[in-house]
Formats: structure tokens, C-alpha cells, sequence
């Protein structure tokens, strides 16, 4: 069976969606990031507005990492398959797509030189980047005109001071970077950070000005769940496509892109009007918090409770009955009505969540979910315990539960080489936490004969949420009452109790 390549794309008999392949297109996209996830969201979609006729721009992949896939990409001439399975408006979804916006794909740490080149195309236009949410991030690093920086915004300065000094620094060499990493304000941070490195390699003040005049850093929201490859179907679907394709990736048909930055740049890269849920706006905030409260916060107050139930996946939480109300009941009744938008929109959004949520074909781990949940819990449900105090007078049972729940979760001990478990039904899982954080969990377990003292104790510690959360009204009391309850007959028969 072949390979996917650009001929048996070229000749038309493959059983897949593709748009046509030409050569013609400019390079007007540089992306940073190899990735499942830009794969199946960023590339798709220029694919499909190539495919529309409304982009009419190729793509440059370079490698986050030394260690990557370009060897691979460049062997199928750039192409993989993207296949987008679930459902969507109570409709079924099953496309399969050949996605051949990607040129080229360079290891920027073997081939800087043509990653140089590449900054230098006047038809360059936008960097996408997805380089894990550690990326962005100041490093200090010596600059090496010869050498590719380790440190992503270090890459980033030395790109643009190479476009610099080749385009003569005008407003129309300007880029427009689109950071898709997963952090708060990622634009801004990013720009922040490339300036930070100017300053330190002493570049000239005319570059830096540059820089800040010409060169747009959006911040941005994404959102589409991609599991990657699909390994367990993998033959069978090689099958049906009559090729193989080991860069083939699996994702969720709903996807968001939204992007804070200037209205005039949407037409730019007009990926909106291919009917592409893309959003160009002034404020991303309302976005934000609608995704961090509704999606990330229902994820957070329920994985943990679930997992400790005897559940797995996301979608076991929607099949089973009892974990199935408690979501709904956190959902709707504790989480919706505090996100700023109107009723209706945000309880779209929601019912759009738990389709989501229910998808088939995604095996999302609830112990993946779990990683660094006392973070998670303080920025995605702590807002809404406060919103939800502040109007009733006192803390919300479900979201108080999920509280109890994650105590129970990291009730834990140390074992050889320093990692921290806790056990299920008779098996041990991993918990995986800052070590710091881990240390003060294990610290208040100590007493585990005493649940309202380790309760208080931890929900008092502002070394964990930021600040003392026993003086939020019956917080502490409910979250301990959950906690006993649970210790005394499991997780599920206390939340069936709720």
C-alpha cells in the first residue's frame, strides 16, 4: 500500500476531501510548532480556506524541538490526513481530509539558515506558534547570528532582526504573530519577551522601534480537542484510504479561534469567511472566561470525583447516572449562571460542552485531566465558588463537593524515586502536582483520622489557592462534610447523596 504523496493526491482517486495542490500559492504562513494540534486546527483550516479560494497562502512548519518530524512531513511532501469524528448540533460528523497547505518543514536547529530565509520572504505575513505553554517564557540566552536559539522568543528576535536588516525595517515588513499556546495573554507576554531579548543582545534602538510599531502580537483562544493519532484503528482506516499515513491525526469537529487584535488583519487571513468558527475582536476576555468556567471548571469539578469513582474518560462521566446528574447539576445550575454573557449564549455554550463531552470518539483520561489540579482548581472554579457565594450567601454544593473530591484525590504518599500516588480500588495512580504543593497535601494527610482538620487545614493554606479560603461563607464547612462523607462510604455513594 503507497505512502500519501502529492501524486496520488494529483490524481484525483483518493477517497478523502483535499483541495488542489499547486506550487503557485505564496508563502505567507510560518509556523512554529509540529504538532497534533496545529495540524489539525491551524493547518486545517487554512486548508480549507485555500480550498475555498479565499487564502490562496502556503505554510512553513519548523520544528519547536531538535527532535521532530520534519524527516517525516518531507516524506509525504507535506501532507496528512486530518479526520474529524463526533458530533456536532446534534448532527453526526465523519470527514477525512488531506490537508496540503504545508510547503516545507525545517529543523530549525540543522537548517537555520533556511529558517533565516524564510523570515526574509516579503510574502511572509503570519507566525503561528504552539510551542507548549512552557514556550513562552524568558530564558537567558546569548545571542549567535549562526546559531538557532534554544528559547522560543529568543528565535522569534533573532527572525525579526533578520527580516530587519533585509527589508529595510518598513511598516510593510511588519508580521503578525499568532501564539496558540495555552496561557493568558500569550501575545502580549511573547512580545514582551522578544523586547526583553533585544534589549539584552543590545540590538538597535531602530529595531526595537520596529518591533513595536510594525510587528503585531495578538493574544489569542483556541479550542478544539485533538487525541492525535488514531493508532488503534489505524490499519482499518489505512483500508478504507487505500494509502498510509503515520502523520494522520484525529480530532473533534468543534473547533474556536479567537483572536484579540486588529479588525483590518481578519481579511487578511480570512479564515472566518471559509464558515470557519474564527472570531477577530477587541476583547478577548468574555471568551476567555466562558471557556476557563464552563469548559475547563465542569472538566475540573467533576474528573477528579470521577476518577476516584472507578470512571476513566470523559465520556464514561456522561453514560454514567450517577456522575452524569452531579455534572449536570455543576453545569447548569453552579457554573452557568455566573459567566458574563447572556443566558441563552451561555447555555449554548454549555449544551455544546456536554455534546462534546459525550463525543465517541474521544478517549480523554480523567488521570491526564488531573495533572496540577490545585492550579486548575483555583483559576477555573474558584471564581465561580465566589460569584456563587456573593449572590446566595453561601458556598455551592457541587462545587464544594469537587473541592472535597480533589483533597480525596491527593490523598497520597511518597514512594521510591520521589513520585507521589494514590490508590484506587486497590490500584495505585500517579498524582502529579508541583512537588511544593505535593509536600503541604502530604504534610495534612498525616492526621488523616481528623477530616475536618485536614479539610480546614489545607483549604486555610494560602500557599496552595492564593488565599484562605475558610473565610469564604460555609466553604470549609461543606467541603469537610463532603470530604467525611466520602471517606466513610466513596466517592460516588457521597455524590449520590448531593
Amino acid at each position: 500500500m503507497p505512502n500519501l504523496n502529492r501524486s496520488l493526491l494529483a490524481a484525483g482517486k483518493l477517497n478523502v476531501e483535499a483541495s488542489a495542490a499547486s506550487s503557485l500559492k505564496p508563502v505567507r504562513i510560518l509556523q512554529i510548532g509540529d504538532g497534533n494540534f496545529l495540524r489539525a486546527f491551524a493547518d486545517w483550516m487554512i486548508d480549507m480556506a485555500n480550498g475555498a479560494g479565499l487564502c490562496n497562502g502556503e505554510v512553513i512548519v519548523a520544528q519547536p524541538l531538535a527532535r521532530g518530524i520534519a524527516d517525516l512531513m518531507n516524506a509525504q511532501d507535506g501532507l496528512f490526513t486530518v479526520l474529524l469524528r463526533g458530533v456536532q448540533n446534534g448532527v453526526a460528523v465523519d470527514s477525512r481530509r488531506v490537508v496540503s497547505c504545508v510547503k516545507n518543514t525545517l529543523n530549525p536547529y540543522a537548517q537555520w539558515d533556511t529558517m533565516l530565509e524564510t523570515a526574509q520572504d516579503p510574502s511572509l505575513r503570519f507566525v503561528i506558534s504552539n510551542t507548549t505553554e512552557a514556550g513562552i517564557a524568558y530564558v537567558e540566552e546569548a545571542f549567535d547570528a549562526g546559531q538557532c536559539p534554544t528559547n522560543f522568543p529568543a528565535k522569534v528576535t533573532a527572525l525579526l532582526l533578520k527580516r530587519f536588516k533585509a527589508l529595510g525595517g518598513t511598516a510593510q515588513s511588519g508580521l503578525v504573530f499568532l501564539p496558540c499556546e495555552l496561557i493568558e495573554a500569550n501575545g502580549t507576554k511573547l512580545r514582551n519577551y522578544v523586547l526583553q531579548f533585544a534589549e539584552a543582545w543590545k540590538l538597535p534602538a531602530d529595531f526595537i522601534a520596529w518591533v513595536k510599531e510594525h510587528n503585531v502580537f495578538c493574544n489569542t483562544l483556541v479550542d478544539r480537542i485533538v487525541p492525535g493519532f488514531p493508532a488503534a484503528e489505524a490499519e482499518e482506516l489505512y483500508a478504507q484510504l487505500g494509502y498510509t499515513d503515520p502523520l494522520m491525526v484525529a480530532a473533534e469537529p468543534f473547533l474556536l479561534w479567537v483572536i484579540e487584535g486588529p479588525a483590518e488583519i481578519a481579511d487578511e487571513l480570512p479564515l472566518h469567511k471559509a464558515g470557519l468558527d474564527v472570531v477577530w475582536t477587541s476583547d478577548l476576555q468574555p471568551y476567555r472566561t466562558r471557556k476557563v468556567r464552563i469548559l475547563n471548571g465542569a472538566h475540573t469539578a467533576s474528573s477528579l470525583a470521577a476518577f476516584c469513582s472507578g470512571l476513566d474518560t470523559v465520556k464514561s462521566m456522561t453514560e454514567d447516572p450517577v456522575v452524569s446528574k452531579y455534572l449536570n447539576k455543576v453545569m447548569f445550575e453552579e457554573i452557568v449562571p455566573f459567566v458574563p454573557l447572556p443566558d441563552a449564549e451561555r447555555k449554548a455554550y454549555a449544551e455544546t460542552i456536554m455534546e462534546r463531552f459525550a463525543n465517541p470518539h474521544i478517549r480523554h483520561e480523567l488521570i491526564s485531566i488531573a495533572l496540577n489540579s490545585v492550579s486548575k482548581w483555583q483559576v477555573r472554579v474558584l471564581p465561580t465558588v465566589k460569584d456563587f457565594i456573593a449572590k446566595h450567601g453561601k458556598a455551592p454544593a457541587g462545587l464544594s463537593f469537587s473541592l472535597a473530591a480533589l483533597l480525596n484525590f491527593y490523598h497520597g504518599k511518597f514512594v521510591a524515586g520521589g513520585e507521589y500516588e494514590g490508590t484506587r480500588q486497590g490500584q495505585s495512580y500517579p498524582i502529579r502536582d508541583n512537588a511544593d504543593l505535593l509536600a503541604i497535601l502530604d504534610a495534612a494527610w498525616q492526621d488523616a483520622g481528623d477530616i475536618n482538620k485536614v479539610a480546614t487545614t489545607l483549604l486555610a493554606d494560602v500557599r496552595l489557592w492564593g488565599e484562605d479560603l475558610t473565610k469564604l461563607a460555609g466553604l470549609a464547612e461543606q467541603t469537610s462534610t463532603s470530604l467525611a462523607r466520602i471517606k466513610a462510604v466513596g466517592v460516588k455513594a457521597a455524590m449520590a447523596e448531593l
